[in-house]
């Protein structure tokens, strides 16, 4: 059985857990404040062109998600999001824990829009008597594979400056965010377009781990403070840093990123060779063919591919999720099946 189900099956790549083997028995502080952490951090506001953002890693998407909007808002503020994104569909109501509601605005690709966030705020207004938005986020690919780009994003963010909001851009998947070719969004811009952003590792090449970059540093004030209290500082944090800094050096973390969108595109343009459509056109790592029924179960023989959505006619939305360890091997065999279907 060949998984293409998602991008977090495996370890992690071989550089990084060489990182981890060499530098298992040094002796370093913990909760993050030890060299490697330092390292890392620096690597990514040099990458990233950031150099006075503040950086925290954390181990999962989940809990730096639920941590930074729980730090950058008000008791009586909300989020605004689309309706599709992460934190409003697959997170257990994590935000709502911390006591903030989720406001989520429609939005048929995964995106939402500045002038949606303009006229969310407007209609809200001042009155006391509901939740006022205080933030905006939005993910980098979003849960349907597509991408902002970079006017999207700018007029996304232009509008939350306008009406006073934080933006905060998910980058669970931002390493094939940013290698789609649908993506004009160069690393050096990311912190131009937003207020904080992660850099997602757990989906890209590391064990665990996200790293929370505050471009506006006076938002991370505390942080340190909330992290701890949400269970999100790692005792062991040097462990993050070490990874981080390994997925950092020579660029690694496009580079594999890259080979998991290169991936997913040959398989995307097999299945419109044989006339299978998709149902987003998403162009990252994750692509969501219509198959027939019979597609389907043909395919779960020897394929594992998630199911997604069963559309009124019967046919199925399955996703294709490939990741920087997916091999041309499995690209090949994938292929080859869906000439037969």
């Amino acid at each position: 059985m060949i998984s293409f189900a998602c991008d977090y099956l495996e370890g992690c790549h071989p550089a990084v857990l060489e990182a981890l083997t060499r530098s298992n028995l040094e002796q370093h502080p913990g909760y993050g404040l030890d060299p490697w952490c330092e390292k890392a951090a620096a690597m990514i506001r040099e990458r990233f062109a950031c150099p006075e953002a503040a950086v925290h890693f954390l181990v999962g998407g989940t809990q730096v998600n639920a941590a930074v909007i729980a730090a950058i808002l008000r008791i009586y503020e909300g989020v605004l999001s689309a309706d599709s994104g992460h934190i409003n569909v697959h997170e257990t109501g994590a935000v709502e824990a911390s006591g903030h509601k989720i406001l989520p605005l429609p939005a048929k690709d995964g995106k939402i829009t500045g002038d949606q966030v303009r006229t969310a705020v407007r209609l809200q207004g001042d009155w006391e008597h509901t939740v006022r938005p205080g933030m905006v986020y939005v993910s980098q690919a979003t849960e349907t594979g597509t991408v902002y780009t970079r006017e999207e994003l700018r007029d996304l963010y232009d509008a939350c400056r306008a009406c006073g909001l934080p933006l905060f851009v998910d980058g669970a998947r931002l390493g094939t965010a940013l290698m789609s070719p649908a993506c004009d969004i160069p690393p050096e811009e990311m912190a131009s377009l937003c207020d904080v952003f992660t850099v997602g590792g757990t989906k890209n090449g590391a064990l665990f781990g996200e790293a929370a970059v505050f471009t506006d540093p006076a938002l991370a004030e505390r942080f340190r403070y909330v992290m701890k209290q949400r269970g999100a500082m790692l005792a062991k944090g040097r462990l993050l840093g070490v990874q981080f800094a390994a997925l950092m050096e020579e660029d690694l973390y496009f580079t594999i990123a890259r080979h998991a969108v290169d991936c997913a595109m040959e398989i995307r343009q097999a299945l419109l060779d044989r006339g299978i459509p998709l149902a987003m056109d998403g162009r990252t790592n994750q692509i969501f063919p219509v198959f027939t029924q019979l597609q389907a179960e043909d395919l779960a023989r020897d394929f594992e591919l998630e199911a997604w959505e069963t559309l009124p006619d019967g046919r199925r939305v399955m996703r294709i999720c490939t990741s920087w360890a997916t091999t041309e091997a499995a690209v090949e065999a994938l292929i080859r099946r869906i000439g037969t279907l």
